[in-house]
């Protein structure tokens, strides 16, 4: 389960928004609008999902339940705060609205509408609209009413419902309605792939009163999926089959750069497409006094720019054309700040931890299991032990990364360690009784990444890794290297004679005897150095490695139809892992264009886990196959596992101020912070 979030930060940052804390929307919001680019804007209407749905009288299966609820949680213990509080501890009740803050991100955009699977959005575009529930800051996986007043579900949770606020109005004035709901729904699920495997397991959204809406489920005992329809951005049915400024009938089946219709605490002020977007506050915002906004949204405008170069974005920054930096180069930290703006104060840096405390992560080279080259685990296997992250960390980040060991990595109760032992055991032993293919090592042995910490150790990896590609099918020959032979014609009968030889040079072959070239597609120049280095350590097994950096349209096409041989990507996971598990590694999901899966894996062991995560009863038993689905991909080898740091490294000009006390989970920004006049004053003023 992963709750949205309109605007803060993790270290990884999604289209719709910065993320403030936990993961942010990666189920919700990123898999719908961060897709390829190419999003038609022509005017051929496609079918839009009918917004004039009637009230219907559900038969729904007698089941007991709780009375309307205000929060939703999947935690064993109470919501933390009780219906009726006035704000979030986290926030400041009094602070100062006005002001502006910008932003930037690397790429482009070239559409406003969120829903198309194809298309890139601009970062926050989530500020626009309201979602049926928002997360609290200080709580794992717990969520409040937003668009919705209460909620409720049977004890067997086969059917959710919302009860809408009265008060709930869109830009226009017009009231938010249950028939929004269920169109906003219907085509999220019909349009968007990804939102259609989400939500795979809802089977209808109906209008069920007044101001309520019913989602029924077609199984029972699925905890998450009552709250993971809280996660849904509704839209405006009305505006959304009418026809734009141009007389066009509006299709939200398609890109537009036209700006939206939405409910939340901004609307789109400026567009220059694909160089920036300006958000402005609503005066008028229905919920500007809700409690749960109360000490949000506070700046009067917020504006994304868009570099297609890191160094230039870098140095724009340091040049004061935008406020907030999220660092991620080691380099840049270590020596890039020395500048008379930092020394002086009017640039602040700081590390912050919050948005690690509640996010697992695993970031790699992913090999893509679907190409016949990774088919084999020998293969992947023996990619990890040919890397050498130590050298990397050493000649690039000043040995202050780890390499990650888990795919929740940050979560110690659901990251796997040692050998499984107890539930864990028993649950792994009943999958392989079962028939499911699961590595031996996954039962003897604690997942490890090879170390070289020594010259000795890696000879010996790299000697593992030669036995491992051969296990494969794959074999290392050592041949006349082309580029180097002599061709004049004395030099030739040296050489046919015995009495001088052509350099060589080692070449690995596949089965077929075709020599292994591997492509690295890459959306960017940030992670080339790592990549070179990786490609230094693969030639010492005959191995090509190139290295494609690919602009961010071309990535994101190729990404999505996974035309590639391997990617440096990931998965960010929250607390309480559940359906969007399906997307990142079923086997259905590796088959599907702009899934999540982009690994590829089409395993039946994790399948199987996948569902007993989703189903689990309680806590424990979710934890218990989350580790053990842990084990199976790490000894799988889909990744060769990357590296970083549990904390956000931060630059920022000195003109904004916070809570004296952040979220547990998240720093916030820009969502609880504000402009601060003083500080700017002394910064001085940055230009519009």
């Amino acid at each position: 389960m992963i709750f949205a979030n309109r605007g803060g930060l993790t270290a990884a940052v999604t289209k719709f928004g910065l993320v403030v804390g936990v993961v942010g929307s990666l189920a919700l919001i990123a898999a719908i609008g961060a897709t390829a680019q190419g999003a038609s804007t022509d005017n051929t209407v496609s079918e839009t999902p009918d917004p004039t749905v009637t009230e219907q009288t559900l038969e729904l299966p007698p089941a007991t339940f709780d009375d309307w609820r205000h929060a939703a949680t999947l935690n064993e213990t109470a919501p933390k705060y009780p219906e009726g509080f006035a704000h979030f501890d986290y926030v400041n009740p009094q602070a100062p609205k006005g002001g502006a803050v910008r932003m930037a991100d690397l790429g482009s955009f070239d559409s406003l509408n969120f829903l198309p699977a194809r298309g890139e959005i601009p970062l926050g575009l989530g500020l626009v609209y309201d979602t049926l529930m928002t997360p609290s800051l200080d709580e794992r996986s717990t969520a409040y009413g937003l668009l919705a007043e209460a909620m409720r579900y049977p004890d067997d949770y086969s059917y959710v419902t919302y009860r809408l606020r009265e008060e709930a109005r869109w830009h226009d004035g017009v009231p938010v309605t249950p028939a929004d709901v269920v169109f906003s729904f219907n085509a999220l699920v019909e349009h968007n792939p990804q939102q259609a495997a989400y939500y795979s397991h809802v089977t209808s959204a109906v209008i069920s009163g007044e101001r309520e809406v019913t989602f029924t489920f077609d199984q029972t005992g699925n905890r998450e999926l009552p709250h993971i329809v809280g996660q849904l951005i509704v839209m405006p049915a009305h505006w959304w089959t009418e026809s734009d400024g141009d007389d066009n009938i509006r299709d939200i089946t398609r890109g537009t750069l036209e700006a939206p219709l939405g409910s939340g605490p901004y609307r789109i002020a400026e567009v220059n497409a694909g160089r920036s977007i300006t958000y402005e506050r609503v005066e008028d915002y229905w919920a500007a006094d809700l409690n749960v906004n109360v000490g949000h949204y506070n700046f009067d405008r917020i504006t994304y720019l868009y570099f297609r170069d890191s160094d230039v974005a870098f140095e724009a920054f340091k040049a004061d054309a935008f406020d907030f930096r999220v660092e991620n180069r080691a380099r840049n930290w270590a020596t890039g700040y020395d500048i008379s703006a930092v020394e002086d104060g009017r640039i602040v840096m700081e590390e912050f931890e919050q948005p690690y405390r509640s996010r697992g992560l695993m970031v790699g080279f992913i090999m893509n299991a679907q190409r016949p080259l990774f088919a084999d685990r020998n293969i992947r296997r023996a990619m990890n032990y040919v890397f050498d992250f130590q050298a990397i960390n050493r000649g690039l980040f000043f040995d202050s990364y780890r390499q990650y060991d888990s795919y929740f990595t940050g979560l110690d109760e659901l990251a796997s360690s040692g050998v499984p032992e107890g539930a864990e055991l028993a649950l792994l032993e009943e999958l392989r009784e079962d028939g499911k293919a699961i590595p031996d090592e996954v039962f003897t042995t604690p997942y490890f990444n090879p170390e070289n910490a020594s010259p000795e150790d890696r000879r010996e990896n790299i000697r593992t890794a030669l036995e491992l590609f051969e296990a494969g099918g794959w074999t290392v020959r050592e041949e006349v290297d082309p580029e180097q032979a002599g061709t004049g014609f004395i030099h030739r009968i040296l050489v046919a004679i015995g009495l001088r030889s052509d350099p060589t040079r080692r070449v690995m072959r596949d089965a077929s005897g075709a020599p292994v070239v591997i492509e690295l597609l890459l959306n960017g120049p940030t992670q080339e150095p790592a990549a070179n280095q990786l490609a230094q350590s693969l030639e010492l097994v005959g191995i090509e490695l190139v290295v494609r950096i690919a602009d961010s349209s071309q990535y994101t096409n190729r990404e999505r139809s996974r035309d590639y041989d391997m990617i440096y990507s990931g998965w960010v996971q929250s607390t309480s892992p559940g359906n969007e598990q399906r997307d990142f590694f079923s086997s259905r999901a590796a088959s599907v264009e702009g899934s999540r899966n982009t690994a590829g894996v089409a395993d039946d062991a994790v399948d199987a886990l996948i569902e007993r995560i989703i189903f689990a009863e309680d806590r424990e038993a979710l934890e218990v196959a989350t580790r053990a689905m842990d084990r199976v991909l790490l000894w799988n080898h889909h990744v060769i596992p990357g590296w970083g740091v549990p904390a956000a490294r931060i630059a920022r000009w000195d003109r904004f101020d916070h809570p004296d006390e952040l979220p547990t989970y998240a720093i916030g920004f820009p969502t609880i912070w504000w402009y601060d006049e003083e500080r700017a004053a002394i910064t001085g003023e940055a230009d519009e």
